[in-house]
């Protein structure tokens, strides 16, 4: 018979705290818990109640299959994850992971340590040009590669490009040619909202009991972008060449 956990919320940060207090790792839940009678030194990371599948207002519909999806420059690496206590991240990601069935959502992987193919949240915002808010409307899980691709430009800063047009072309069945058409589409996109400063709307995760930090503001979020990219190295936003 199998004994029911007192599960733990851990973040990543925290695992080696947790551990030395005397929690245990399930690795089919993927997941820390509380052994008989470690309970009460555990406390400190009981859990909060699991966040809802459904987010209020969320749209799961938005942004199906695999596709290069850039989100302005000065919105670069300010995404939920750095706008969430590392607990309720964890939160976040256990439903994420848990709704999609533990399987990417673009192509069907499943987490690979060996090939370092790990299971990822990632965002999908619609923009509103008038008033100029980027809305979070999805979180969707994908896999490394998968997030690779659609984060496209953020693979070229750190030499993966062709892996990540590679994927892109055997996920999607497109050509080269209409893969690159597809990249070509979604970098003038991304030119064209770059121009510009959005708001960050994240009232899906407020409303749902997550607590959020404000995110810096729009300069400072291109400052930010801007640090990180110089620690990444010089940055290549080229666009992939078409073959024959």
């Amino acid at each position: 018979m199998t004994l029911e956990r007192t599960w733990l919320d851990v973040s990543y940060g925290e695992k080696d705290a947790a551990k030395a207090a005397g929690a245990r790792w399930d690795g089919t839940a993927r997941r820390w818990y509380a052994p008989p009678g470690k309970e009460a030194a555990l406390q400190e990371w009981a859990p909060a109640p699991d966040v809802p599948d459904l987010l209020p207002g969320e749209d799961r519909t938005l942004g199906q299959g695999l596709f290069v999806d850039l989100v302005p420059s000065s919105c670069w690496f300010t995404n939920v994850r750095s706008c969430v206590t590392p607990r309720d991240w964890e939160r976040l990601r256990r439903m994420i992971t848990r709704r999609a069935g533990m399987r990417c959502e673009a192509c069907g992987a499943v987490e690979n340590r060996a090939e370092k193919r790990w299971l990822e949240a990632h965002e999908r915002w619609t923009f509103d040009e008038q008033r100029l808010t980027q809305k979070l409307v999805r979180l969707i899980c994908l896999c490394t590669d998968c997030h690779t691709v659609t984060h496209f430009g953020f693979a070229q800063v750190r030499g993966l490009g062709e892996e990540a047009l590679a994927h892109l072309m055997r996920v999607t069945g497109m050509s080269r040619r209409l893969a690159t058409e597809h990249v070509d589409a979604a970098f003038e996109v991304w030119q064209m909202r770059s121009r510009r400063s959005y708001a960050l709307d994240l009232s899906i995760l407020t409303e749902a009991g997550v607590t959020v930090v404000p995110p810096p503001s729009a300069q400072d979020r291109g400052r930010v972008a801007e640090e990180t990219l110089r620690k990444q190295g010089p940055p290549s936003l080229r666009r992939p060449q078409q073959h024959a």
